[in-house]
């Protein structure tokens, strides 16, 4: 098969609209895209599944080591023509200035896939052949498929870049892309509109299509494009005893909950449990006989009022929650699983109850970095001084938070600094604003599954004296 990352000279220059237009040209030029990337965000995933039609999955060179990157990529090509990864922020940015930890550039090698520049050409000439000259040259070790130029004027603009590419620098240029308002996405303030609240319309589809089909030569991309070698992968996540019952785990899945590493929920499937999607938005009720529930992030601040009304659904979870039911929520779970919500224009909703909070939406982001957090004790996560990464995006606080409540998690930042408690339990419900990565400590999704085993054989106890 073939493969290449999609690399930006720095955010913005339009790694995601030309990924997209990407995946969609080369699937409807009957090729299987397996699509991909790099970093911790959640909503250019989403766009990626909903265009390339195959679920995409992250790669991080900080919450996850170059074993399981690689174990991660080679799983997902299987069967597939040509990989796609979209990288993070500029190709070379990473943790510092004199290391490439965390960047794309990084995650090339470590694949080893070449490299399309894409650069934002806007009001640039000659001088867009010295930055890719600059860039080609920084690190020996990236090897370069070729260059696009976006956001160009005319043709005429791409003609002048031409003659410098070819008189100044090695890489081919594979094209250029006019600037084009109708295709700019929506954002709003944890980035982009997600795919479940704006999916793409085959219209915008074909427009993104024609849009790269009109600027590049893909025959030409596609033949310039080594063959790429894939390993046999390996099977992922534990080996279910024959003695072990299959737990059922609900998993919030909607418009205000929609932020799950791919991972984490195939570790959890790996580890036994069988997972049971629903909707706090639209169900009246859970599903029947759960064992579990996970909250993923996403925005509950914006569907607040409907979660609200939902009083039965609420209500279900804080009874199973003082019944022991193991239940976790991370980021916008963990705010619905508060007691409040308090809004950007001061409305007060209520939540699940389960934690003595209230969260306040604020006009300003808050927190956002990678994180590492060590157990203080036994939870649903795993044993006392566990370790595992994550990372931390968001504009809401806690207010009204009693100290009475306890904190099981020590968290730091990524170079370790700044250690605070967090993670906090009841009974046997865990919140935090923290997503965690389970690849980057697997044990964990077994923990959680032997928990909600655990109180299955409960529950089924309790049923039975009934």
């Amino acid at each position: 098969m073939k493969g290449f990352v999609i690399a930006g000279t720095h955010s913005g220059a339009g790694k995601t609209t030309i990924t997209l237009g990407l995946m969609a040209a080369l699937r409807k030029k009957g090729l299987t895209v397996a699509p991909f990337k790099v970093g911790p965000d959640f909503i250019d995933p989403g766009h990626h599944a909903v265009v390339a039609g195959r679920t995409s999955l992250n790669l991080d060179g900080w919450m996850l080591n170059k074993t399981y990157n690689r174990a991660t990529f080679n799983r997902h090509v299987q069967g597939c023509d040509i990989a796609i990864v979209e990288g993070v922020m500029g190709l070379f940015d990473g943790f510092s200035g004199d290391d490439e930890s965390g960047s794309t550039a990084q995650m090339a090698k470590w694949l080893n896939l070449p490299v399309i520049l894409v650069v934002s050409a806007a009001a640039m000439a000659r001088s867009a052949a010295a930055l890719v000259q600059g860039f080609q040259r920084f690190d020996p070790g990236v090897r370069f498929a070729g260059v696009i130029f976006n956001n160009l004027g005319s043709k005429g603009h791409l003609n002048y870049l031409k003659t410098a590419m070819d008189r100044y620098v090695e890489v081919p240029l594979l094209g250029g892309l006019l600037r084009n308002d109708e295709l700019l996405m929506p954002e709003r303030h944890l980035g982009l509109t997600t795919a479940e609240d704006r999916p793409m319309t085959d219209k915008q589809l074909d427009l993104l299509t024609d849009h790269i089909e009109t600027g590049l030569n893909l025959d030409d991309l596609l033949d310039r494009l080594p063959e790429i070698y894939v390993e046999t992968p390996a099977s992922k996540g534990e080996q279910i005893a024959k003695n072990q019952s299959i737990a059922r785990l609900g998993i919030a899945r909607d418009q205000a909950f929609c932020f799950y590493y791919q991972d984490n929920l195939e570790l959890l499937a790996g580890a036994g449990l069988e997972l049971v999607p629903f909707s706090p938005l639209k169900d009246e009720r859970l599903p029947d006989n759960l064992d579990g529930i996970y909250f993923g992030g996403g925005y509950p601040e914006l569907h607040a009022g409907r979660l609200a009304e939902n009083r039965e659904i609420r209500e279900q979870i804080r009874r199973l929650s003082r019944q022991g039911m193991p239940i976790y929520g991370e980021c916008g779970g963990f705010m619905f699983l508060c007691s409040e919500l308090e809004d950007g224009d001061n409305n007060i909703y209520p939540m699940c109850k389960c934690f003595p909070f209230r969260t306040r939406m604020h006009p300003k982001l808050r927190t956002l970095g990678y994180r590492e957090v060590k157990l203080d004790r036994e939870t649903l996560m795993g044993g006392s001084g566990s370790t595992i990464r994550g990372h931390e995006f968001h504009y809401s606080g806690l207010i009204d938070c009693p100290s009475s409540v306890e904190t099981v998690y020590k968290v730091t930042s990524r170079m370790g600094r700044g250690q605070k408690p967090e993670g906090y339990l009841v009974h046997q419900t865990l919140g935090s604003y923290v997503h965690l990565h389970f690849g980057s400590r697997p044990a964990c999704a077994k923990a959680f599954a032997d928990t909600c085993r655990k109180f299955q054989q409960t529950r089924k106890v309790g049923y039975e004296t009934q």
